[in-house]
């Protein structure tokens, strides 16, 4: 069984205004099989279909055409929700609680019993690094604080697939290296991890494996042997695999 596979999965966002209808690729024909265990990583653009593919793994959208599937089931599907560990890019939490007090949330949400809640929660929150801010209110937090506090509550169930939304986007290059452990420590536990990023640099240290997204489509995969020992072998794959569909044309330099 596949952590995750998408089948043929396209998703076409439409609009209409005064009659008129416009539609939008936002995925099409994804074809992609992620092992168990794997970190893989998605690269591409802004509107090349990331963050299109990860709502769909997550249910939050339903695919136009074709299927996807999470852990051996197809979404949505709520039991395998419950198996998933999920950080957006922007850290979306109540912030009139405390670090204490929203982990205990989430932990209560999924599913962890009572009598071991206190303990896991002041355990993940160590593991983040907030053992010191735990009775501290989300809005004194800082952003790499409130990053850290979107971590734990993706990880206090102690999830079988990890997906992160850009996980180092605005990060110090302190916490884009404790991100990097993090991976790390989660492929060691054999837990599956699925992240998009801008960032090249650190999808060649942590993945096994990546996809390219272009307009959404599937341009490009490529195995860690690959790029391992050989400078400059994924940006350059990435830079012939893309294509800009926001209008900005090249910086020309003479």
């Amino acid at each position: 069984m596949k952590a995750l596979a998408f089948r043929k999965a396209s998703k076409i966002y439409r609009s209409s205004h005064l009659g008129r209808v416009t539609e939008v690729v936002g995925l099409q024909n994804l074809e992609l099989e992620i092992e168990k265990g794997e970190v893989f990583g998605l690269l591409g653009l802004n509107g090349s279909g990331k963050t299109t593919a990860i709502k769909l793994l997550m249910g939050l959208h339903l695919p136009t055409t074709g299927e996807v599937e999470v852990l051996g089931r197809r979404m949505p599907d709520v039991e395998v929700l419950a198996r998933i560990g999920y950080a957006p890019e922007a850290a979306y939490l109540n912030r009139s609680l405390t670090g204490r007090e929203t982990m205990s949330l989430y932990a209560a949400l999924s599913g962890i019993p009572a009598s071991r809640r206190a303990a896991r929660v002041g355990a993940i929150l160590e593991q983040v690094g907030l053992g010191r801010a735990v009775d501290m209110r989300l809005s004194a937090y800082s952003k790499g604080m409130l990053q850290r506090a979107s971590l734990a509550q993706a990880l206090i169930h102690e999830p079988e697939l990890v997906i992160l939304d850009e996980p180092v986007t605005g990060l110090d290059p302190l916490a884009i290296k404790e991100m990097r452990a993090v991976i790390l420590w989660l492929k060691a536990k054999g837990t599956t991890v699925l992240f998009s990023s801008h960032d090249i640099s650190e999808v060649e240290k942590v993945c096994d494996r990546i996809g390219i997204l272009s307009g959404g489509r599937l341009a490009k995969t490529m195995t860690q042997a690959q790029w391992r020992g050989k400078p400059d072998a994924l940006e350059n794959a990435f830079a012939e695999s893309v294509k800009r569909t926001d209008g900005v044309g090249e910086i020309k330099l003479k």
